[in-house]
């Protein structure tokens, strides 16, 4: 269901805001920070960042940023320190980092790494000539970027690493997004990453936030409870959809006042907190 006036969505918000155990589960790139030509130069605006500080510090409510990057990369970008309360899922969902324990990768048969090498490679070759396109390593394969590319080279890029993938790696996943195609040789899903947080936390409400097609997975998955938030124009499955990047920080710089709000209304609220997220 399209949450499709105020009302409706003054409602979600206030009914996700009075929920026990809250995860919020956002996309980074697109989601919290614009989009770059340089991928590693992203960063959270900062009404984002603000909104997103706000939340964390809330109890009962859990922040993930769940990407399609590496999860160095994420760190990286999302500028994660050790000391955080934020969860992280990279490489869409087939990565992992947690408060007091860190990364939680999986182990890969050394088979799979020689042709992860071996197809970047490959991809790199056949795209060497074609500007404004470039090979992006990932932990489980590689992305192919055409965001500085016209049209047509974008399309040609494509075609020849389509070529290379379905010859040689034919059991690859491939995942379109914003100038970008992603191929793998993990199969984890936004959807998949979303439902391993919500068992770790323990969430009662999810709201997951995304603004490409590979958030869509994770959209699709959440149940009648939770909430989900589109950025952007075009079609989703989720029921809110928000304009752009400061309209989502809006929306969550809100959903920070109703949280605090009805805490300070809920039984007890006059006693000492006794601690924030779940996480751990």
């Amino acid at each position: 269901m399209t949450l499709s006036t105020p009302e409706e969505l003054d409602a979600a918000l206030r009914r996700i805001a009075a929920t026990p155990r809250l995860l919020i589960a956002s996309d980074f790139d697109g989601t919290l920070s614009p989009l770059a030509n340089e991928p590693m130069a992203a960063r959270m605006l900062p009404a984002a960042r603000t909104a997103v500080d706000a939340l964390s510090a809330l109890p009962g409510v859990t922040i993930a940023f769940v990407s399609g990057r590496s999860l160095g990369d994420l760190e990286v970008i999302s500028e994660h320190t050790d000391d955080s309360s934020i969860l992280l899922a990279g490489s869409h969902g087939a990565e992992f980092w947690f408060p007091g324990v860190g990364a939680v990768e999986p182990e890969e048969d050394p088979a799979d790494i020689e042709l992860r090498d071996r197809m970047r490679e490959h991809a790199t070759e056949v795209t060497a000539d074609l500007p404004g396109v470039f090979i992006e390593p990932k932990t489980f394969g590689f992305g192919v970027h055409t965001r500085r590319a016209d049209a047509e080279i974008a399309q040609i890029a494509n075609d020849r690493v389509d070529a290379i993938v379905s010859r040689e790696a034919p059991q690859w996943r491939r995942r379109t997004g914003h100038n970008i195609v992603e191929y793998a040789f993990r199969h984890e899903g936004k959807d998949s990453a979303v439902a391993a947080l919500r068992e770790r936390v323990d969430a009662t409400c999810v709201l997951f936030a995304g603004d490409d097609t590979t958030d869509e997975d994770a959209l699709r998955s959440l149940g009648p409870d939770d909430l989900g938030v589109h950025i952007g124009a075009g079609p989703t499955a989720a029921t809110v959809s928000v304009a752009d990047i400061p309209a989502f920080a809006a929306f969550l710089g809100e959903l920070a006042r109703l949280r605090a709000a009805a805490l300070s209304t809920a039984p007890g609220a006059s006693e000492p907190a006794s601690g924030g997220t779940t996480q751990e």
